[in-house]
C-alpha cells in the first residue's frame, strides 16, 4: 500500500510545485514562490522512488493516471473550477489504467 500513498503524495507535491512556477510566471507572484516550488518538486521525485515496482518506467506510467486524477482535484479544490463529466470519465479511465499497470500480474523471473 506504500505505492498508493507514494503516488498520491508525489502527485500533490508535483502539482503544488508546478503551481508555484505558474503563480510566479502567470499570476505575477513573488519569485520567492519558487523556493517551496523547487523543494516540492524534489519531494515529488523522491516519492516516486518509493513505488513498489521493479522498473522506474512502470512507476512513471502508473503515476500518470494518478496525476490526472489529482490534477482535476486541484482544479476543483484550489482553483475553484468544477471538473465536467468527461473530465471525470477520462480520469477514471486513467486511474483504472494506472491500477492495471501497477498491480497487474508479472511473469516470475527465473
Amino acid at each position: 500500500m506504500i505505492s498508493i500513498a507514494a503516488l498520491a503524495g508525489a502527485a500533490i507535491a508535483e502539482i503544488a510545485g508546478c503551481f508555484a512556477f505558474w503563480a510566479v510566471f502567470r499570476l505575477d507572484r513573488s519569485a520567492l514562490w519558487l523556493i517551496p516550488g523547487l523543494l516540492l518538486l524534489v519531494l515529488f521525485a523522491y516519492l516516486l522512488t518509493l513505488v513498489e515496482t521493479d522498473a522506474a518506467g512502470r512507476a512513471y506510467a502508473a503515476y500518470g493516471g494518478i496525476y490526472i486524477g489529482a490534477s482535476l482535484s486541484w482544479l476543483w479544490l484550489v482553483e475553484g473550477v468544477r471538473p465536467g463529466r468527461w473530465d471525470l470519465v477520462g480520469a477514471a479511465i486513467c486511474i483504472l489504467g494506472a491500477a492495471v499497470i501497477l498491480f497487474g500480474p508479472r511473469p516470475v523471473s527465473s
